[in-house]
Protein backbone atom coordinates (compact mmCIF):
# COMPACT_ATOMS: atom_id res chain seq x y z
CA UNK A 1 0.00 0.00 0.00
CA UNK A 2 2.88 2.31 0.98
CA UNK A 3 4.21 1.69 -3.20
CA UNK A 4 1.08 3.36 -4.56
CA UNK A 5 1.33 6.07 -1.89
CA UNK A 6 4.15 7.15 -2.99
CA UNK A 7 3.18 6.75 -6.53
CA UNK A 8 0.37 8.61 -6.28
CA UNK A 9 2.32 11.83 -4.36
CA UNK A 10 4.85 11.09 -7.24
CA UNK A 11 1.90 11.59 -10.04
CA UNK A 12 0.37 14.86 -7.67
CA UNK A 13 3.83 16.51 -7.89
CA UNK A 14 4.60 16.15 -11.34
CA UNK A 15 0.82 18.08 -11.50
CA UNK A 16 2.14 21.07 -9.04
CA UNK A 17 5.39 21.26 -10.53
CA UNK A 18 5.12 20.57 -14.28
CA UNK A 19 8.38 21.98 -16.01
CA UNK A 20 8.43 20.37 -19.40
CA UNK A 21 10.38 17.93 -21.29
CA UNK A 22 9.94 14.24 -20.66
CA UNK A 23 6.63 12.41 -21.27
CA UNK A 24 4.73 15.77 -20.13
CA UNK A 25 2.48 18.06 -22.45
CA UNK A 26 3.36 21.79 -20.99
CA UNK A 27 0.59 24.27 -20.35
CA UNK A 28 1.41 27.78 -22.33
CA UNK A 29 1.19 30.32 -20.24
CA UNK A 30 -1.26 33.39 -21.09
CA UNK A 31 0.13 36.23 -23.05
CA UNK A 32 -0.44 38.76 -25.65
CA UNK A 33 -1.49 38.68 -28.63
CA UNK A 34 -3.36 39.93 -31.77
CA UNK A 35 -5.69 37.16 -31.84
CA UNK A 36 -7.96 36.78 -29.63
CA UNK A 37 -9.82 33.38 -27.93
CA UNK A 38 -12.38 33.60 -29.99
CA UNK A 39 -10.07 33.70 -33.15
CA UNK A 40 -7.98 31.02 -32.24
CA UNK A 41 -11.08 28.78 -31.14
CA UNK A 42 -12.13 29.52 -34.52
CA UNK A 43 -9.09 28.09 -36.35
CA UNK A 44 -8.99 24.89 -34.14
CA UNK A 45 -12.57 24.27 -35.08
CA UNK A 46 -12.00 25.03 -38.99
CA UNK A 47 -8.78 22.42 -38.95
CA UNK A 48 -11.02 19.88 -36.79
CA UNK A 49 -13.58 20.20 -39.15
CA UNK A 50 -11.20 20.01 -42.34
CA UNK A 51 -9.76 16.72 -41.08
CA UNK A 52 -13.02 14.90 -40.28
CA UNK A 53 -13.83 15.88 -44.12
CA UNK A 54 -10.68 14.54 -45.63
CA UNK A 55 -11.93 11.03 -43.03
CA UNK A 56 -15.24 11.43 -44.38
CA UNK A 57 -14.42 11.49 -47.94
CA UNK A 58 -13.07 8.02 -47.62
CA UNK A 59 -15.69 6.42 -45.57
CA UNK A 60 -18.25 5.07 -48.73
CA UNK A 61 -15.38 2.64 -49.53
CA UNK A 62 -14.75 0.72 -46.20
CA UNK A 63 -15.31 -2.88 -45.81
CA UNK A 64 -16.91 -3.67 -42.55
CA UNK A 65 -17.57 -7.46 -41.29
CA UNK A 66 -19.55 -8.75 -38.40
CA UNK A 67 -18.09 -11.74 -36.57
CA UNK A 68 -19.39 -14.13 -34.02
CA UNK A 69 -16.11 -14.23 -32.13
CA UNK A 70 -17.53 -17.71 -30.39
CA UNK A 71 -19.98 -19.99 -33.45
CA UNK A 72 -19.26 -22.98 -31.28
CA UNK A 73 -19.79 -21.51 -27.81
CA UNK A 74 -17.92 -19.73 -25.53
CA UNK A 75 -15.53 -21.57 -23.12
CA UNK A 76 -16.39 -19.91 -19.82
CA UNK A 77 -19.42 -18.29 -18.84
CA UNK A 78 -20.72 -15.02 -17.18
CA UNK A 79 -24.17 -16.11 -15.99
CA UNK A 80 -26.28 -14.03 -18.84
CA UNK A 81 -26.78 -16.31 -21.49
CA UNK A 82 -27.78 -13.62 -23.89
CA UNK A 83 -24.48 -11.89 -23.71
CA UNK A 84 -22.25 -12.83 -26.56
CA UNK A 85 -18.61 -11.43 -28.00
CA UNK A 86 -19.13 -10.08 -31.66
CA UNK A 87 -16.27 -8.13 -33.39
CA UNK A 88 -16.28 -5.55 -35.96
CA UNK A 89 -13.74 -6.12 -38.89
CA UNK A 90 -12.82 -2.68 -40.46
CA UNK A 91 -10.59 -3.75 -43.06
CA UNK A 92 -8.40 -0.99 -45.19
CA UNK A 93 -8.51 -1.67 -49.10
CA UNK A 94 -5.70 -4.02 -50.67
CA UNK A 95 -4.06 -0.96 -51.68
CA UNK A 96 -3.70 0.85 -48.25
CA UNK A 97 -2.67 -1.83 -46.64
CA UNK A 98 0.16 -1.35 -44.37
CA UNK A 99 -0.54 -5.04 -42.55
CA UNK A 100 -0.70 -3.83 -39.47
CA UNK A 101 -4.14 -4.23 -37.23
CA UNK A 102 -5.33 -3.38 -34.31
CA UNK A 103 -7.97 -5.08 -31.64
CA UNK A 104 -10.29 -2.35 -30.01
CA UNK A 105 -11.86 -2.84 -26.33
CA UNK A 106 -14.19 0.00 -25.47
CA UNK A 107 -14.52 1.06 -22.01
CA UNK A 108 -17.12 0.98 -19.97
CA UNK A 109 -16.51 0.00 -16.10
CA UNK A 110 -16.88 -3.64 -17.44
CA UNK A 111 -20.98 -2.71 -16.92
CA UNK A 112 -21.36 -1.56 -20.30
CA UNK A 113 -19.06 -0.70 -24.04
CA UNK A 114 -18.87 2.81 -25.16
CA UNK A 115 -18.79 1.46 -28.69
CA UNK A 116 -19.05 4.22 -30.91
CA UNK A 117 -16.69 7.11 -29.98
CA UNK A 118 -14.11 4.23 -28.11
CA UNK A 119 -14.77 1.67 -30.59
CA UNK A 120 -16.46 2.39 -34.33
CA UNK A 121 -14.95 5.84 -34.68
CA UNK A 122 -11.49 4.52 -33.89
CA UNK A 123 -11.72 1.56 -36.03
CA UNK A 124 -12.64 4.33 -39.06
CA UNK A 125 -9.49 6.53 -38.20
CA UNK A 126 -7.42 3.30 -38.64
CA UNK A 127 -8.82 1.53 -41.21
CA UNK A 128 -8.01 4.52 -43.19
CA UNK A 129 -4.35 4.94 -42.40
CA UNK A 130 -4.06 1.31 -43.85
CA UNK A 131 -4.37 -0.10 -40.58
CA UNK A 132 -7.22 -3.31 -40.18
CA UNK A 133 -9.28 -2.43 -36.87
CA UNK A 134 -11.54 -4.77 -35.46
CA UNK A 135 -13.64 -3.32 -32.31
CA UNK A 136 -14.39 -6.00 -30.07
CA UNK A 137 -17.84 -6.18 -28.07
CA UNK A 138 -16.46 -8.29 -25.21
CA UNK A 139 -18.84 -9.96 -22.99
CA UNK A 140 -19.28 -8.17 -19.32
CA UNK A 141 -17.44 -10.08 -16.25
CA UNK A 142 -19.98 -10.33 -13.50
CA UNK A 143 -17.32 -11.16 -10.79
CA UNK A 144 -15.53 -13.54 -13.63
CA UNK A 145 -12.73 -11.81 -15.10
CA UNK A 146 -11.57 -15.01 -17.41
CA UNK A 147 -14.72 -13.73 -19.49
CA UNK A 148 -13.80 -10.77 -20.76
CA UNK A 149 -9.97 -11.87 -20.95
CA UNK A 150 -10.99 -14.72 -22.96
CA UNK A 151 -13.15 -12.57 -25.69
CA UNK A 152 -10.06 -10.04 -26.03
CA UNK A 153 -7.31 -13.06 -26.15
CA UNK A 154 -9.44 -14.65 -28.77
CA UNK A 155 -9.93 -11.76 -30.61
CA UNK A 156 -6.25 -11.47 -31.63
CA UNK A 157 -5.90 -15.44 -32.31
CA UNK A 158 -8.58 -14.73 -34.89
CA UNK A 159 -7.33 -12.21 -36.53
CA UNK A 160 -3.65 -14.26 -36.71
CA UNK A 161 -5.33 -16.92 -37.81
CA UNK A 162 -6.89 -14.96 -40.70
CA UNK A 163 -3.88 -12.94 -41.07
CA UNK A 164 -3.18 -14.05 -45.11
CA UNK A 165 -6.68 -13.37 -46.16
CA UNK A 166 -6.79 -10.09 -44.32
CA UNK A 167 -3.18 -9.13 -45.68
CA UNK A 168 -1.99 -8.86 -42.13
CA UNK A 169 1.25 -9.13 -40.43
CA UNK A 170 1.13 -11.58 -37.93
CA UNK A 171 4.05 -10.07 -35.92
CA UNK A 172 2.14 -6.80 -36.24
CA UNK A 173 -1.30 -7.28 -34.00
CA UNK A 174 -1.94 -4.60 -31.49
CA UNK A 175 -4.53 -3.38 -28.78
CA UNK A 176 -6.45 -1.00 -27.72
CA UNK A 177 -8.46 0.36 -24.78
CA UNK A 178 -10.27 2.87 -23.35
CA UNK A 179 -10.64 3.47 -19.71
CA UNK A 180 -11.85 -0.47 -18.36
CA UNK A 181 -11.17 -1.49 -21.85
CA UNK A 182 -7.43 -0.30 -21.15
CA UNK A 183 -7.29 -1.96 -18.21
CA UNK A 184 -8.33 -5.33 -20.38
CA UNK A 185 -6.02 -4.51 -22.83
CA UNK A 186 -3.19 -4.08 -20.34
CA UNK A 187 -3.89 -7.25 -19.04
CA UNK A 188 -4.11 -9.52 -22.21
CA UNK A 189 -0.60 -7.53 -22.66
CA UNK A 190 1.24 -8.52 -19.61
CA UNK A 191 -0.44 -12.38 -19.21
CA UNK A 192 -1.40 -13.39 -22.48
CA UNK A 193 0.97 -16.13 -24.78
CA UNK A 194 2.04 -17.07 -27.56
CA UNK A 195 -0.17 -16.44 -30.33
CA UNK A 196 -3.27 -14.15 -28.32
CA UNK A 197 0.04 -12.08 -27.14
CA UNK A 198 -0.44 -8.51 -28.97
CA UNK A 199 2.68 -7.20 -30.61
CA UNK A 200 1.94 -3.62 -28.83
CA UNK A 201 -0.60 -1.90 -26.91
CA UNK A 202 -2.53 1.73 -27.25
CA UNK A 203 -4.07 2.25 -23.68
CA UNK A 204 -6.11 5.93 -23.51
CA UNK A 205 -7.10 6.97 -20.01
CA UNK A 206 -6.79 3.23 -18.76
CA UNK A 207 -8.01 1.66 -15.18
CA UNK A 208 -5.03 -0.31 -14.50
CA UNK A 209 -4.84 -1.25 -10.41
CA UNK A 210 -7.70 -3.47 -9.02
CA UNK A 211 -5.58 -2.91 -5.31
CA UNK A 212 -8.42 -1.43 -3.29
CA UNK A 213 -8.01 1.92 -2.32
CA UNK A 214 -6.64 3.13 -5.61
CA UNK A 215 -8.54 1.11 -7.93
CA UNK A 216 -11.47 2.41 -10.25
CA UNK A 217 -14.08 0.75 -7.62
CA UNK A 218 -16.68 -0.11 -10.18
CA UNK A 219 -14.53 -1.58 -12.43
CA UNK A 220 -13.15 -3.54 -9.62
CA UNK A 221 -16.51 -4.98 -8.51
CA UNK A 222 -17.69 -5.34 -11.72
CA UNK A 223 -14.40 -7.55 -12.89
CA UNK A 224 -13.96 -8.86 -9.70
CA UNK A 225 -16.72 -8.78 -7.22
CA UNK A 226 -17.23 -6.57 -4.38
CA UNK A 227 -14.94 -7.27 -1.37
CA UNK A 228 -11.30 -7.22 -0.87
CA UNK A 229 -9.47 -10.35 -2.88
CA UNK A 230 -5.99 -9.07 -2.14
CA UNK A 231 -4.74 -12.28 -4.30
CA UNK A 232 -6.60 -11.65 -7.44
CA UNK A 233 -6.38 -7.99 -7.04
CA UNK A 234 -2.54 -8.17 -7.35
CA UNK A 235 -2.57 -10.52 -9.93
CA UNK A 236 -5.10 -8.22 -12.16
CA UNK A 237 -3.15 -4.83 -11.78
CA UNK A 238 -1.29 -4.52 -14.66
CA UNK A 239 1.77 -2.72 -13.03
CA UNK A 240 2.32 -5.79 -11.06
CA UNK A 241 2.49 -7.79 -14.09
CA UNK A 242 5.11 -6.11 -16.33
CA UNK A 243 7.82 -8.02 -17.81
CA UNK A 244 10.67 -7.26 -19.84
CA UNK A 245 8.35 -9.12 -22.63
CA UNK A 246 5.44 -7.04 -21.94
CA UNK A 247 5.09 -5.43 -25.64
CA UNK A 248 5.58 -1.67 -26.34
CA UNK A 249 3.04 1.40 -25.43
CA UNK A 250 1.21 4.54 -25.87
CA UNK A 251 -0.39 6.02 -23.38
CA UNK A 252 -2.85 8.93 -23.09
CA UNK A 253 -4.60 10.74 -19.96
CA UNK A 254 -5.69 13.95 -18.81
CA UNK A 255 -4.43 15.54 -15.52
CA UNK A 256 -8.13 16.50 -14.63
CA UNK A 257 -8.95 12.80 -14.66
CA UNK A 258 -11.03 12.17 -11.75
CA UNK A 259 -13.07 9.29 -12.86
CA UNK A 260 -9.59 7.12 -12.98
CA UNK A 261 -6.69 8.57 -10.64
CA UNK A 262 -4.28 9.61 -13.52
CA UNK A 263 -1.58 7.85 -11.41
CA UNK A 264 -2.88 4.82 -13.34
CA UNK A 265 -1.56 5.48 -16.18
CA UNK A 266 2.09 7.11 -15.34
CA UNK A 267 2.40 3.98 -12.45
CA UNK A 268 2.35 1.75 -15.85
CA UNK A 269 4.80 4.08 -17.75
CA UNK A 270 7.01 4.03 -14.90
CA UNK A 271 6.93 0.53 -14.51
CA UNK A 272 7.51 0.01 -18.40
CA UNK A 273 10.43 2.18 -18.02
CA UNK A 274 11.57 0.16 -15.23
CA UNK A 275 11.56 -2.93 -17.21
CA UNK A 276 13.21 -1.50 -20.30
CA UNK A 277 9.71 -1.50 -22.50
CA UNK A 278 9.57 1.11 -24.94
CA UNK A 279 6.92 3.11 -23.86
CA UNK A 280 5.25 6.77 -24.51
CA UNK A 281 3.24 8.88 -22.40
CA UNK A 282 1.17 11.90 -23.31
CA UNK A 283 -0.34 13.93 -20.52
CA UNK A 284 -2.51 16.35 -21.18
CA UNK A 285 -3.20 19.49 -18.74
CA UNK A 286 -6.89 19.21 -18.74
CA UNK A 287 -9.98 17.30 -20.54
CA UNK A 288 -11.37 15.13 -17.83
CA UNK A 289 -12.12 11.28 -18.34
CA UNK A 290 -13.52 9.38 -21.82
CA UNK A 291 -12.83 11.65 -24.51
CA UNK A 292 -12.31 8.99 -26.96
CA UNK A 293 -12.00 9.91 -30.38
CA UNK A 294 -14.02 13.25 -29.94
CA UNK A 295 -13.43 16.37 -32.11
CA UNK A 296 -14.71 18.17 -28.56
CA UNK A 297 -11.44 17.05 -26.91
CA UNK A 298 -9.24 20.10 -26.77
CA UNK A 299 -6.27 18.50 -27.78
CA UNK A 300 -7.78 16.16 -30.04
CA UNK A 301 -5.15 16.79 -32.98
CA UNK A 302 -2.18 17.06 -31.04
CA UNK A 303 -3.22 13.66 -29.50
CA UNK A 304 -4.12 12.44 -33.15
CA UNK A 305 -0.84 13.31 -34.33
CA UNK A 306 1.13 11.88 -31.16
CA UNK A 307 -0.21 8.63 -32.26
CA UNK A 308 0.24 9.08 -36.11
CA UNK A 309 3.71 9.67 -35.34
CA UNK A 310 4.35 6.77 -32.57
CA UNK A 311 2.58 4.18 -35.03
CA UNK A 312 5.14 5.09 -37.55
CA UNK A 313 7.82 4.88 -35.38
CA UNK A 314 8.28 1.25 -35.30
Amino acid sequence: MQYYKKIIIFAKKLRDNRRGGGFFTLESKPRTTRKTKQDKDMIRKILLMAAFMAVAGTLAAQKVQVINLWPKGAPNKNGVEKDTAKVWAYLPSDKKATGRAIVICPGGGYSGLAMDHEGHEWAKFFQNMGIAAYVLKYRMPHGNPEVPIADAQEAIRMVRRNAMQWHIKSNEVGIMGSSAGGHLASIVATLAERNAKPSFQILFYPVITMMQGYCHQGSHDNFLGKGNQKRKEKNYSSDLQVTRTTPRAWIALSDDDDVVEPANGTNYYLELYRHDVPASLHVYPDGGHGWGSRLSFKYHIEMIMELKAWLDSF
